[in-house]
């Protein structure tokens, strides 16, 4: 890391070289569509799997097993091949478009967009963060909720007020997660880059295609730092929960 960063600095702009990621309008535009990209998978990967794992974990029904099994395949992928997958499914001769071109005559194509990278992302990080909800639903305290039952509180008061506080460190540490991953994760962006401006895209093309080292690894060192404080903030907020997740 320290190699890195004065990699960064050694180039033909110095220090400077750091601060190209807010004066370069590129740089800017693809960090900010990763931010806000990282940030729209975390919150929906929390929603749907914090819906899923308490149900999952609550209820023993026949095929509970399989059901979980298939949640939790997209861990043995690595991200190209969920690329692959979305191409499948929203590509130019995907599933999709295969079925609104003989619906409706007009194909719909999403996968080389940032919509197809959402779904790439969203479906990668459901299991990290199915298993750390089911996992504290586990330990969930049911007096307390039966409690708040028996006290006249409908369902709906019983999960904001009793079910979510208990599970804040888990949500926040596995969304410190997810959203990291999403942050950093290449693989998938990479088979989807048609028309994808990402951070870890713009750090290759750097690297590769203009061997400009020096904004390469300027661009890494933020991008991390980011992340870092992502999780780091998440660490203070749900204690060790956090490195468990991790």
């Amino acid at each position: 890391m320290a190699r890195l960063v004065l990699v960064g600095a050694g180039g033909p702009l110095g220090l400077a070289a750091y601060a190209a990621i807010v004066t370069n309008g590129r740089y800017l535009t693809s960090l900010v569509a990763t931010l806000l990209l990282s940030l729209a998978v975390t919150l929906a990967t929390l929603a749907i799997s914090g819906v899923a794992g308490m149900f999952l974990e609550r209820n023993d029904f026949p095929g509970r097993s399989l059901l979980v099994a298939l949640l939790t395949l997209p861990l043995a992928f690595p991200g190209v091949v969920v690329g692959f997958m979305v191409i499948m499914l929203g590509g130019r001769q995907g599933v999709i478009g295969e079925l609104t071109n003989w619906a409706f005559d007009d194909r719909i194509v999403f996968a080389y967009s940032m919509t197809g990278l959402f779904i790439g992302y969203l479906y990668f990080s459901i299991p990290r963060v199915i298993l750390t909800i089911m996992a504290a639903v586990s330990k969930l305290d049911v007096r307390l909720e039966e409690a708040a039952r028996s006290l006249g509180a409908s369902p709906r008061q019983v999960l904001r007020d009793v079910v979510v506080p208990a599970l804040k460190p888990a949500l926040i540490s596995a969304g410190a997660i997810c959203f990291a991953t999403s942050m950093g994760a290449f693989g998938t962006a990479f088979t989807l880059a048609t028309r994808i401006d990402v951070l870890p895209m713009s750090i290759y093309t750097e690297f590769t295609n203009y061997a400009n080292f020096s904004i390469a690894a300027a661009l890494s060192i933020v991008l991390g730092v980011i992340t870092w404080a992502a999780l780091g903030l998440a660490r203070s907020f749900a204690g060790n929960t956090v490195a468990a997740a991790a």
